[in-house]
């Protein structure tokens, strides 16, 4: 057999189906993994006849790839993608290339990027979104990292990538870390869209009291709509889904979520860039909370509920339509923080993202995949300028016809006592938004009254900045002028 195309390393399931991806499509994979006995049992039970080699040693692995080579791994985040390139380097020639397919932080990829470079490496840092179906049928896959790399790796990735609207989803993202931060956001509006989700099938289930096999018959209606998503779809699938006793199984699923840490760090990056994240943040301390199961159980001894509201037919209809509308509009803002904090790394990083770009590649393939996001990429389309989602027409009249119910549904969360943060999150972010004077004023005097801080004036120009002595001045105008 010829030299292969690609090396994998790393025989996960994710790594297995991304390998036997590629051979579909025609390229010559050989693959490695620390223990070989991984190695050995893939190909005598997967790899049938698939142009797929395996090796025993990096050493024999390097060898059988063609130059420049192309090494993707497909191991865990973290100290593994650093051992590995630290064996990799000193087999390698100039020009080759390492690809990490892992959920790596995008910080890493910047420091990869660069060190690798400085050796004539060439290191590209993907996003790899689909699971384990995704990686072999078509995932949404983010590369970023060293520009010089994408044309050899394109034909590959391209070529095994999900297909939308006639265009594979993937592109590339930018350099450095880019493609690992598109990931991270995407893995972040996934945390707020499940959480949305879970909060409406909250409502429904508890708040007005629907059954499991009715909850999925609304979600199964809503996916034919506006809604219309992979997320929704499953739920709608869980929620018909019944146990051995014919009871539904999602009733016996314990209730505390876990999660791997992208949630956590597109909350820590939004606070570091000074982006309002508040939707994807409130969805990842749901999580926290929920993890709290003896507590929250000791909690509702302690703190019982009234009865359930007594709603009629023409209610529960009513309110359906209402949680449906908040779910969308708050679906909305969700994308909307993703895409601000998108934006604002953009700045800060020197990175050229292609935001309509970003929507086609998470149009297929992935776990947030949705008609929804064709919207997006239209509304880049139309304006490539657009600074924020809410300023795009469509949205703004998607907005203004949920805005009703959106709070109707928030208003019932509440008086049935019925967390739901996500939703309320998105709701308080909307009208924050819009907000021309907000109560910051006060607080910026506050800051200026205590720790001299200083602050701006409404009939000053912006960036000249005052001091006032309050408590000496008596409560009368007494302000210093301060360049900054």
């Amino acid at each position: 057999m010829n030299q292969a195309d690609i090396g994998v390393i790393g025989l996960a399931v994710m790594g297995q189906n991304l390998v036997l991806n590629m051979a579909d499509h025609g390229f010559q994979v050989c693959v490695y993994n620390r223990s070989y006995d991984k190695t050995e049992a893939f190909i005598n039970t997967r790899v049938e006849d698939r142009p797929i080699t395996g090796a025993d040693t990096l050493q024999t692995f390097v060898s059988s790839l063609q130059q420049p080579r192309k090494v993707m791994l497909m191991v865990k985040a973290g100290e593994v993608v650093d051992y590995f390139i630290d064996q990799l380097v000193p087999l390698l020639s100039n020009g080759d290339m390492i690809i990490d397919g892992g959920n790596s932080l995008y910080t890493d990829s910047i420091r990869r990027t660069q060190a690798l470079k400085e050796k004539g490496i060439l290191f590209i840092g993907t996003g790899v979104s689909g699971g384990e179906e995704g990686a072999r049928t078509g995932p949404s896959i983010m590369p970023g990292g060293n520009p010089d790399a994408w044309p050899a790796i394109r034909p590959i990735f391209q070529a095994i990538a999900a297909q939308a609207d006639g265009m594979p989803c993937c592109d590339w993202v930018g350099q450095d870390g880019a493609g690992h931060y598109v990931k991270m956001v995407h893995n972040g509006i996934e945390y707020g869209d499940m959480q949305l989700i879970s909060e409406a099938y909250q409502l429904m289930r508890f708040g007005l009291g629907l059954s499991a096999d009715a909850c999925h018959e609304v979600f199964k209606k809503w996916n034919q709509g506006v809604l219309d998503s992979y997320l929704i779809e499953i739920t709608a699938e869980i929620l018909r889904f019944k146990d051995k006793d014919g009871l539904p199984l999602v009733d016996k699923v314990l209730d505390a979520a876990g999660q791997k840490g992208t949630g956590k760090w597109t909350g820590i990056s939004s606070l570091e860039l000074g982006t309002p994240l508040t939707l994807i943040s409130e969805s990842v301390y749901a999580r926290c909370l929920s993890s709290l199961k003896q507590q929250r159980v000791a909690a509702a001894d302690r703190y019982p509920k009234s009865s359930q509201i007594a709603l009629s037919d023409s209610d529960i209809q009513s309110m359906l339509s209402a949680i449906h509308d908040a779910l969308y509009a708050s679906k909305i803002i969700s994308y909307t923080q993703g895409y601000m904090l998108m934006s604002e790394a953009a700045k800060t990083y020197e990175w050229d993202l292609n935001y309509g770009g970003i929507a086609l590649m998470w149009r297929g393939g992935c776990i947030i995949r949705s008609t929804f996001l064709s919207e997006i990429k239209q509304a880049y389309d139309q304006d490539p300028q657009l600074n924020n989602l809410l300023n795009a027409p469509f949205f703004e009249k998607a907005i203004k016809g949920a805005e009703s119910n959106w709070r109707k549904a928030v208003i019932f969360a509440i008086q049935s006592q019925i967390a739901t943060p996500a939703l309320n999150s998105a709701l308080a972010f909307f009208d924050g938004y819009r907000t021309a004077s907000s109560p910051a004023n006060l607080l910026q005097a506050q800051r200026d009254y205590f720790g001299a801080h200083t602050y701006e004036r409404v009939d000053a120009p912006r960036g000249e900045f005052f001091h006032t002595d309050w408590i000496a001045s008596g409560g009368h105008i007494s302000s210093s002028t301060y360049e900054v």
